[in-house]
């Protein structure tokens, strides 16, 4: 649960604060990364021209809590340990009224000077539901962008659906472009999940690149138009697990069909039994 502000007058008090008195984690972050050369390169400005703009805190029972200004705290610490100086930091105190204030000031500043990538903003909305803060991610969704328009709230709440999906099968998913996430997002919708995961989790592929390139097939399925008469129910079938050790997943490609085969039991003599079998189903 991330630290609440306790309840007072509000303040917006200018002051300089010990960097060790300054929780950067106190509130869940909506950037999963920082650019070691955007670091570099306000590091560099700020030790030339100072820090140009304050980062904002709350007050804590045991300190302060980071609202914004993670990067410009990252840089001041560098810049302080590399010239053996007091570790210390402009800062504006607010006094958010509530947590969701304080969230919501956390998401308008990076959205400003950050612009966190499409899985960043689902990420901070499905942490939030999580943590308890939100009860639906439709709720956390309206209050971290209030003034959203209805189109960006549903392409934040299928980003968000993407992140619940599929969170720990991606290698760096912040590097999906918005256009990916919201392909992702209408295929999880259209009952692919089972056949992403699986793909995902028999794949060697060891980036996000490889990764999407493994999942094209499957979005080119996802995105042909759907059969509008009835199907049987469990069809139709996108993957199975005939036995322990054996995947079947089947892909459509650009002139036909592909039955894929994976695991440690899908041997050369089972593919001769498969054929087999494929020879009298067509024969």
């Amino acid at each position: 649960m991330a630290a609440k502000p306790p309840p007072r007058k509000r303040m917006h008090m200018l002051t300089t604060l010990p960097i060790a008195e300054i929780d950067a984690t106190a509130l869940p972050r909506d950037r999963i990364h920082l650019n070691p050369e955007t670091i570099a390169e306000l590091q560099a400005s700020i030790a030339t021209n100072g820090l140009r703009m304050p980062i904002e805190v709350f007050q804590t029972e045991t300190g302060y809590a980071l609202i914004s200004g993670l990067c410009r705290l990252t840089a001041v610490t560098n810049l302080c340990n590399l010239r053996g100086t007091t570790p210390e930091i402009a800062a504006f105190i607010r006094s958010p009224a509530t947590l969701t204030d304080a969230l919501i000031a956390m998401v308008e500043e990076n959205d400003i000077r950050q612009n966190p990538s499409a899985w960043e903003r689902g990420l901070i909305i499905t942490t939030l539901r999580d943590n308890g803060e939100f009860e639906t991610l439709d709720a956390a969704t309206r209050a971290l962008y209030p003034h959203a328009n209805a189109a960006k709230r549903q392409r934040l709440r299928s980003a968000a659906l993407v992140v619940e999906e599929l969170d720990g099968h991606l290698a760096t998913p912040e590097h999906l472009s918005e256009r990916q996430i919201l392909r992702l997002s209408a295929a999880l919708r259209a009952d692919f999940t089972p056949l992403i995961v699986a793909t995902l989790q028999e794949t060697r592929a060891k980036t996000i690149e490889a990764q999407w390139q493994a999942l094209l097939p499957v979005m080119a399925e996802a995105e042909q138009p759907q059969p509008t008469h009835p199907q049987r129910p469990g069809r139709p079938r996108r993957v199975l697990r005939p036995a322990p050790g054996v995947v079947v997943r089947r892909e459509m490609t650009s002139d036909g069909w592909v039955l894929r085969f994976t695991g440690p039991d899908a041997t050369g003599m089972r593919m001769d039994f498969v054929m087999d079998e494929v020879e009298r189903l067509f024969g």
